[in-house]
């Protein structure tokens, strides 16, 4: 089995991997760096979390063959599910857990973290985002994914303001969906090790920033704001977030 955390960019997916990863590997799955070194998976899973890059046939099929043989293991993913893809979550190969956020946090923390890493000569995937008119139109590609996501039956939807505000409630969904025991030996322990509060951006590969639910309110200018609200308002009541 595969488990797929997939998520909005800058919706707390680095944090949601590890806990997914993390509480895998307690219930006696396999560390996804490991399968990776083991089977030559290096140009398939990118990154510090496994990141598959595109749901493909051409990506997936190396990735699967692990799976196969008998390894139970977590990798990540930002994209949208292909046909292929698809028929594996629903034949039960892989199963998906997906992350979302309001897009107008999102969007701010994309266009932030794209500028302080600039401001340090370096470059990352949001570094092409020279303001918010870009980083607009950046989220609202992911939001047209969360509608493929959305609408995926066999996945577990999670919002990252409901993981940072009932934390336990959200991660006894993940239990259940995982088929973990909550009393299985070490399970406990991960959860309290990435509890809100407990986890910072200096954690390797939780890509932790501010992670406050609206700070977007203030941060952006009033026409900003109003230009978000009108391209995701469309969006925002079936996300189930207030205008």
């Amino acid at each position: 089995m595969i488990e797929l955390a997939v998520g909005m960019p800058r919706a707390g997916t680095g944090w949601h991997y590890n806990l997914i990863h993390d509480l895998v590997v307690a219930a006696g799955g396999r560390d996804a760096r490991e399968i990776r070194k083991r089977y030559f998976l290096s140009p398939i899973l990118t990154e510090v979390n496994c990141n598959i890059g595109a749901l493909t046939k051409k990506r997936l099929i190396p990735v699967m063959a692990p799976s196969i043989l008998g390894n139970h293991f977590a990798i990540k993913a930002h994209a949208g599910p292909e046909p292929f893809a698809l028929r594996q979550i629903r034949q039960g190969r892989i199963r998906v857990c997906y992350i979302y956020r309001d897009p107008r946090a999102a969007l701010l923390s994309a266009y932030e973290y794209g500028q302080r890493v600039l401001a340090k000569n370096r470059a990352n995937a949001f570094s092409h985002i020279k303001d918010i008119e870009d980083a607009i139109a950046f989220m609202l590609e992911y939001v047209h994914i969360w509608e493929q996501w959305i609408a995926c039956e066999e996945a577990l939807h999670v919002r990252y303001e409901d993981l940072l505000s009932d934390y336990d409630a959200v991660v006894r969904q993940h239990l259940t969906f995982l088929n973990i025991r909550k009393d299985t030996p070490g399970i406990a322990e991960v959860v309290d090790k990435y509890r809100p509060g407990g986890v910072t951006k200096e954690d390797k590969g939780l890509h932790f920033s501010i992670g406050k639910p609206e700070r977007f309110r203030t941060a952006l200018t009033t026409d900003q704001l109003s230009a978000s609200n009108e391209t995701f308002g469309p969006y925002l009541e079936r996300m189930k977030y207030l205008q």
